[in-house]
C-alpha cells in the first residue's frame, strides 16, 4: 500500500495541475548568510587577509554559516586589490619612483575598457614615506605614476586615500609639468611648508590630463584649508606639531590662492590637498572611493537579505563617518535593514544598534592586538557567530 503523501498523490497532483500541499510542520532550512566587507588594518592586515580571518572565526563556531568574503577599500590602502580582485580584465603594471630612501616599484592597473586605476598608497603613502618629515613629504611620485599611465589610458582613476603630504598636490602636479616659483623666481623645493613661500604658478608646460578624464576618489569629506581642511585634522597623523600644522594651513590657503579653483569643496583635502590640485589643473571629478568601490564589487546587492553584515579597519573613530568605508557599509546595512558590526584594531566611537568589537580590548592591550592580529580577528568573529540565529526548518 502506497502512503497518500507519497509518490502516487504526487503524481495524482501534478496529471491534475495542483502543487502538492507543503507537510505540516516543515519549513525550508533558512541559512544564516554573514557578508565580511573589511577595509584593510594599516599597515597589518591586507583587507583580504583580515576578511579570511573573520571566515575562519565564523566557521569555527557556525560551520553551517554561509560566509561572503567581499573585502574592501575607500580610495586609499587596498584599493587595487579591491579593483583586481572585482575585474578580472586588470593587467597589474609597475612604474619606478623616487623615494628618500630609494627607488619603489609602484603599482597601478590598466583595465580593458582604457581605465587605468592608480593607488596613492602605492606610491607615496605613509607606510613608505613615514612621519618623520611631515613638512617635506612631498607628492610627486605620484605624479611619475600619472604621468606614465596618461601615455596608454583614456581615463584614470586615481585612489586618493593614505598620504603622507600636505602639498596641494603641489609635488604631483610639478611631475607633470607644473612650475612653481618664489619671489626670487627659484623653484620651489618638496612638501608643504614651502607653498608658504610661492609666487608665481607656471602651467605653460603641464601635460594634459587623458581624453575621457580623471576620476579621484576621495575618503575623507574635508576642505583644503582651515578648522576642517587636510593640515588641521590630518595633519597631526602625519608627525606634525602644532606649529607646523598652522604654517602647513597658511601654505594651503596661499596655494589656492594662487591656483584658483574650489578649495572649500568637500574632498578638496583629501590626501594632504591633491585631490584639490588635480581638480585645480586637470578638471578632475570627485566621487567618494567607499560609494565607488562597493559599487564595483558589487557589495550593495550582497548586503541584502543577509543575516549579518562585517566589517572592519584599524582605528574606528569619528573619521569612519565622515567617507571611509565602515561608515558607509553601515550606512548600507541601515538602509537594507541588516544588522551590522564592526570589528577594529580600537574603538573610539559608537553607532546606535551597531556591534562594536575592540582587538585591543580582546587582546589586553594595542601591542598585542598588532602581534597577532588575524589571532584577534578570528577570536571577536567567534564572538559574533555566537549570537547568529540557529537554521530553522
Amino acid at each position: 500500500m502506497v502512503p497518500v503523501d507519497g509518490p502516487a498523490r504526487s503524481d495524482r497532483d501534478h496529471a491534475a495541475g495542483r502543487r502538492p500541499a507543503a507537510r505540516l510542520g516543515r519549513r525550508p532550512t533558512v541559512i544564516p548568510r554573514v557578508v565580511l566587507a573589511p577595509d584593510s588594518f594599516k599597515s597589518t592586515l591586507s583587507a583580504a587577509r583580515a576578511a579570511a580571518a573573520m571566515a575562519d572565526g565564523f566557521r569555527r563556531v557556525r560551520p553551517d554559516v554561509t560566509t561572503e568574503l567581499l573585502p574592501q577599500a575607500d580610495g586609499g590602502e587596498g584599493t587595487l586589490d579591491t579593483v583586481l580582485a572585482a575585474r578580472p580584465d586588470a593587467t597589474v603594471r609597475k612604474t619606478t619612483v623616487r623615494l628618500p630612501r630609494g627607488p619603489h616599484e609602484a603599482r597601478w592597473l590598466m583595465l580593458a575598457d582604457g581605465t587605468a586605476v592608480v593607488e596613492l598608497a602605492e606610491c607615496c603613502g605613509l607606510p613608505l614615506l613615514g612621519t618623520h618629515d611631515p613638512g617635506g613629504a612631498d607628492s610627486a611620485p605620484l605624479g611619475t605614476v600619472l604621468r606614465e599611465a596618461r601615455q596608454e589610458a583614456r581615463r584614470i582613476v586615481v585612489g586618493l586615500g593614505g598620504s603622507a603630504s600636505t602639498d596641494g598636490g603641489a609635488g604631483c602636479l610639478r611631475e607633470l609639468g607644473l612650475r612653481t616659483t618664489d619671489h626670487h623666481g627659484q623653484t620651489l623645493p618638496p612638501g608643504g611648508t614651502a607653498l608658504t613661500n610661492v609666487t608665481t604658478i607656471d602651467t605653460t608646460n603641464l601635460l594634459p590630463p587623458p581624453p575621457d578624464g580623471v576620476l579621484v576618489l576621495c575618503d575623507v569629506d574635508a576642505p583644503l584649508y582651515g578648522p576642517h581642511g587636510a593640515a588641521i585634522v590630518f595633519a597631526p597623523q602625519k608627525g606634525a606639531n602644532p606649529a607646523l600644522i598652522q604654517v602647513l594651513d597658511n601654505g594651503l590657503h596661499r596655494w589656492a590662492d594662487l591656483l584658483g579653483g574650489t578649495p572649500n569643496t568637500p574632498g578638496a583635502g583629501a590626501a594632504g590637498g591633491i585631490a584639490y590640485g588635480l581638480s585645480a589643473c586637470w578638471n578632475a571629478k570627485t566621487e567618494s572611493g567607499a560609494r565607488y568601490l562597493t559599487t564595483l564589487t558589487g557589495l550593495p546587492t550582497r548586503i541584502a537579505g543577509a543575516t549579518l553584515v562585517v566589517t572592519g579597519e584599524g582605528r574606528h573613530d569619528a573619521q569612519s563617518y565622515t567617507g571611509k568605508i565602515t561608515g558607509h557599509i553601515i550606512n548600507l546595512a541601515e538602509r537594507h535593514g541588516v544588522p551590522a558590526a564592526v570589528i577594529a584594531g580600537s574603538v573610539t566611537t559608537e553607532h546606535p544598534g551597531v556591534t562594536m568589537l575592540s582587538l585591543t580590548d580582546l587582546a589586553g592591550s594595542p601591542q598585542a592586538a598588532m602581534k597577532t592580529p588575524e589571532h584577534h580577528l578570528r577570536h571577536a568573529a567567534e564572538h559574533l557567530a555566537a549570537t547568529l540565529p540557529t537554521p530553522t526548518t
